[in-house]
């Protein structure tokens, strides 16, 4: 396997990735026994998804030279309360004013080849182990 990421522990529950030369900081929320300095790890999951799918559309936008004026992507979710994991999320594009109607659906299919929502359709096996 490729590695991609190198992780490292800053201080209290922070937790660094490297990845690509960038680094990305990562914190619990305060009532978690973080810091709140940073984002959550699951708040990058989340962001990972909706940056993905925004990329899809500003490139649709781009290649048919729409304007992206305006243009902005909400993502939402619904939390399970027993299981406490998401049952459902949902992308909403907000067009810009004048945006053609004719690219609504092929707008919607470019979003959808998304990267990181392909693969939570189809999910890779996670493997755990320990080295010393």
């Amino acid at each position: 396997m490729k590695k991609v990421i190198d992780v490292t522990f800053p201080k209290g529950k922070q937790v660094n990735a490297n990845i690509k030369g960038f680094d990305v900081l990562t914190d619990q929320p305060v009532l978690a026994g973080g810091n709140g300095e940073a984002p959550s790890p699951f708040d990058f999951f989340l962001t990972s998804l909706a940056t993905c799918a925004g990329f899809y559309a500003v490139s649709f936008c781009q290649s048919r030279d729409l304007d992206t004026e305006g243009m902005r992507l909400e993502l939402s979710r619904e939390v399970n309360p027993e299981t406490k994991l998401i049952d459902k999320m949902e992308l909403n594009l907000i067009l810009p004013e004048g945006f053609p109607s004719k690219y609504e659906k092929a707008i919607i299919k470019a979003m959808d080849q998304c990267s990181v929502k392909k693969h939570l359709d189809n999910p890779p096996t996670i493997s755990t182990i320990v080295t010393k």
